[in-house]
């Protein structure tokens, strides 16, 4: 019996390297996948934030595909509190050459299926 869709874990996974145009997709699933993407981001030491709306918009992006930008400004959000944590933890309090470790987990418990993302103005 499975579970209905409103209590089944979601979670995804991006990364974001000093070289990249944008944080991308390379993790994401539902159920025991999402809690392995959890297990697996906590330990290797990864942050693991919960935010169901995000996670929803982020699971509509294709794996390996770089975020659209539609969704720069709720990334930029998020990883500005990664890199004030890691300040906070004694890293480089810069920020200029802080590493977001890859990966960086989002997971949250699915709830009511996310709007699509809307259509780009640039296309």
């Amino acid at each position: 019996m499975s579970l209905p869709s409103s209590e089944r874990r979601t979670a995804v996974a991006l990364a974001y390297g000093a070289k990249d145009n944008a944080p991308r997709v390379v993790a994401k699933g539902y159920g025991l996948l999402a809690d392995t993407i959890v297990r697996t981001a906590r330990d290797h030491g990864l942050y693991v934030h919960e935010s169901p709306e995000l996670v929803g918009l982020l699971m509509q992006v294709d794996l390996d595909q770089r975020i659209p930008p539609q969704l720069y400004q709720a990334v930029a959000e998020l990883l500005a509190w990664l890199y004030r944590l890691e300040a906070a933890k004694g890293g480089d309090a810069s920020g200029k050459s802080l590493p977001l470790p890859p990966g960086a987990g989002l997971f949250a418990p699915a709830t009511d299926p996310a709007p699509p993302l809307p259509a780009s103005s640039e296309d």
